[in-house]
């Protein structure tokens, strides 16, 4: 089994979910911030790892993957639209669909090295 499809890269995957869900919940004056990153910039880079964590943890069709990452998007903003000390917003969703666009980009990238020095 290659390395992507590994029992490690799956934990990773999962972490990474669990991770980026409790943060999503944590009420705002109590969230940590992240290198003066604003909301946005947060949601894209979440979801780009996420898209290529899926990619790399699962043989999965990025359309499908990012799917299901769209599927968790809006749940976690559903989730946040019910909580007291959060809100929903539209443009997280937006922020995430980008990340997931260039997820889907490094993984392309990954793929394009992986054979280049597969050939060498």
């Amino acid at each position: 089994m290659p390395a992507q499809y590994s029992k490690p890269i799956r934990l990773l995957f999962w972490a990474s979910l669990l991770i980026s869900y409790i943060m999503a919940m944590l009420p705002q004056d109590v969230a940590p911030n992240i290198a003066d990153l604003s909301d946005k910039t947060l949601h894209f880079l979440a979801f780009a790892v996420l898209m290529l964590l899926l990619i790399l943890s699962y043989r999965i069709i990025g359309w499908k993957g990012a799917l299901w990452l769209l599927g968790y998007a809006i749940f976690i903003e559903l989730s946040q639209a019910c909580t007291p000390t959060r809100c929903a917003d539209t443009l997280d969703v937006v922020a995430d669909v980008i990340g997931m666009g260039i997820g889907l980009l490094f993984y392309t990238g990954y793929k394009r090295l992986e054979a280049f020095f597969a050939d060498s």
